[in-house]
């Protein structure tokens, strides 16, 4: 009863090493080289994922930024232009100078300012929401 017991450890031992041999191996084969400078800029991004760039998440971001050679259109609003000046500084590049964005308010808050377009059907006031 224990020779089976031993074969058994033995076969599965032999099973696991040559599994993770063949693991190894097709990960090397398979590995996607990525340029370090995308997880430097990361680090430098304020990682609120919040979209504000245009971007999903600041990982994508950090991507256009090393791949892209123009920044016109690039720019953080979470971080501004000291975010901004660090990324350049690390992919060694001139960061573009913008003026933060500020989210204004143009209807004035009344019915007066602006004319009912549709009719709402909802809750009627946000604590019930």
């Amino acid at each position: 009863m224990s020779q089976i017991i031993i074969y058994t450890i033995i076969t599965l031992v032999a099973i696991g090493a040559a599994a993770a041999i063949i693991l190894y191996f097709v990960a090397q084969k398979f590995k996607v080289y990525e340029d370090p400078r995308i997880d430097e800029v990361e680090e430098v991004l304020p990682a609120a994922n919040c979209g504000g760039c245009g971007f999903p998440g600041c990982r994508n971001f950090a991507e256009t930024l090393v791949k892209t050679e123009s920044w016109d259109d690039l720019f953080c609003p979470v971080g501004g232009n000291e975010t901004m000046a660090n990324a350049a500084g690390i992919l060694g590049r001139e960061a573009i100078e913008q003026a933060p964005k500020v989210a204004v308010v143009r209807c004035n808050g009344t019915p007066e300012f602006r004319p009912r377009v549709t009719t709402y059907d909802g809750a009627p006031t946000c604590t019930i929401a």
